[in-house]
């Protein structure tokens, strides 16, 4: 895997790495995803604020990005 994100990865930085994981974030509760204080919340913080569980959303959403990074590599073997 390319990416891993951290407890202590910003926010926008998934955004701007992953913007396809934008609906993880919406299920938390984080609908405003555009405020520039949620971009600048880590993972954990946002996870704090919206009672989450981190360790559990983390490893969501990291298997999340393996697979679509594998889907990409799928897809790039197929064309």
């Amino acid at each position: 895997m390319a990416v891993k994100i951290e407890k202590d990865t910003i926010i926008g930085s998934v955004l701007d790495i992953a913007p396809q994981s934008a609906p993880l974030f919406m299920a938390i509760g984080m609908h405003c995803l555009g405020c520039p204080s949620s971009r600048g919340e880590t993972v954990e913080e946002a996870c704090m604020v919206h009672g989450i569980d981190c360790d559990g959303f983390l490893a969501q959403l990291n298997r999340f990005l393996e697979a679509c990074e594998a889907a990409e590599v799928e897809k790039a073997d197929v064309q």
